[in-house]
């Protein structure tokens, strides 16, 4: 008989990059814990079939994550998470003392709490940085003294090595009880293309394995939203689409992946969502229109993305509260405008059923402070390779899974708020500038 699926949880939720590729590499992740009411109503949005907890993870015990969801006393193979540690981010000062950065240890005290088989902790590069490995190796100790081993020979993972179009590094900690076997570090799936306006392949080795796909690959068979005036207005529209890459055959049908065990959702092929357009003033076209490829537009600091190339490394800018920061959107290869949160999921790789936030200031905070789907992926399979599960113990049957609410999807913070039972408070509201 076969085992079921392996069961994890994910700390620092989100609207569910890490959730996602964790199950396309075949688990259930049974608990979400997310702080933020809006992302939490995305992630239920994605995910209704599975938990979320709407909390602080600092409020959040081991005891709770397992008695209020299907968990109870059941092994939990896996506890994953980027607890955002602000703190060592490359853009910011970095602290030690950063207060941000106690979401660390929390993260810590809930693996110990639940007791997991395995872990994996995802932060910023800076982590890694000069001083600032003193905090990632603090977090190796407590774990070593605490039943676990961690390899201590640690990694950043360039998204663009695993099939994502674009240029994003992150540090991975991966961990296991004492008892098991550590996981390695996926190996490289692709290689940026060569290009004038892309990452260089710089090994013969890497010669050897698929390239990334392009900006232009990501994003070609998507409908031009200039054709649909009522997209000013709603971030939806049902029409057709192009004709797809081999990637976006996958984005638009996740099922077509060789290796992706993720539960089929009950979706229109023939809508495409989260695409709110923007109004750009005649001045910013023109500014649009004239930066090259590849290069930044100096009034604006937005990055024109190049067809051959990837993208930039998106970003989720910071809250009013945090010094009201809007992460630069990158600027469409062929259009003189900003690209849409749709075309920024395909450059993230989410697939077109995942959806988001209409607004275009959440929709890109939840596709700029998540792991690419692809990415978290490659990772959870190493994870499966050691648990010693086949891909065909992996399988579900065909039946479909429905979406979540839509009302789910259209929420203000204190609707959210309501919706999840919480304080409206507890993020603190953004201050648009008159």
């Amino acid at each position: 008989m076969f085992r079921q699926r392996p069961i994890a949880v994910d700390l620092f939720a989100g609207a569910g990059g890490m959730t996602l590729g964790f199950e396309q590499a075949g688990f259930d992740v049974l608990v979400s814990v997310e702080l933020d009411p809006i992302h939490c109503a995305i992630h239920k949005f994605n995910f209704p079939f599975w938990k979320v907890l709407c909390k602080s993870v600092e409020e959040t015990t081991g005891s709770e994550i397992r008695n209020s969801s299907d968990i109870g006393n059941q092994e939990i193979d896996v506890v994953f998470g980027g607890p955002p540690c602000q703190g060592f981010s490359l853009i910011g000062k970095r602290s030690i003392d950063d207060p941000r950065n106690t979401l660390g240890f929390h993260f810590i005290r809930l693996v110990l709490e639940l007791q997991p088989n395995f872990f994996v902790l995802e932060n910023v590069k800076g982590m890694t940085v000069g001083k600032h490995k003193e905090f990632t190796t603090e977090i190796i100790d407590k774990f070593e003294n605490n039943g676990y081993k961690v390899n201590r020979n640690y990694q950043l993972l360039n998204a663009a090595n695993y099939g994502v179009p674009q240029n994003r590094e992150r540090l991975f900690l991966l961990g296991c009880r004492q008892d098991l076997k550590l996981p390695n570090h996926p190996d490289k799936i692709t290689h940026p293309a060569k290009s004038n306006n892309s990452i260089a392949c710089t090994t013969i080795a890497l010669s050897k394995l698929p390239s990334t796909p392009t900006v232009l690959q990501a994003i070609q068979d998507l409908p031009e939203i200039e054709n649909y005036p009522e997209l000013y207005q709603q971030d939806w529209v049902v029409t057709d689409f192009g004709k797809p890459s081999n990637y976006g055959k996958k984005m638009r049908h996740p099922s077509l992946s060789k290796n992706n065990y993720s539960y089929q959702r009950k979706f229109n092929h023939n809508i495409l969502t989260s695409s709110l357009r923007t109004k750009h003033n005649p001045e910013s076209i023109e500014r649009f229109a004239l930066t090259p490829y590849g290069k930044i537009e100096p009034i604006s600091r937005f990055y024109k993305l190049a067809p051959d190339g990837l993208c930039n490394t998106l970003r989720a800018g910071t809250a009013s509260n945090k010094g009201a920061f809007t992460s630069p959107r990158p600027i469409h290869p062929f259009k003189p405008r900003c690209i849409t949160v749709r075309e920024a999921a395909r450059l993230h790789s989410y697939p077109d059923w995942f959806r988001f936030h209409p607004t275009k200031w959440h929709g890109f905070r939840q596709i700029g402070n998540s792991v690419p789907p692809l990415l978290a992926q490659a990772v959870a399979s190493e994870i499966i390779k050691v648990l010693g599960i086949k891909s065909s113990q992996l399988k579900f049957g065909k039946d479909l899974k429905d979406l979540g609410e839509t009302r789910l999807l259209t929420f203000d913070m204190s609707e959210a708020a309501k919706y999840f039972d919480v304080n409206p408070d507890v993020i603190e509201p953004r201050i648009r500038k008159k």
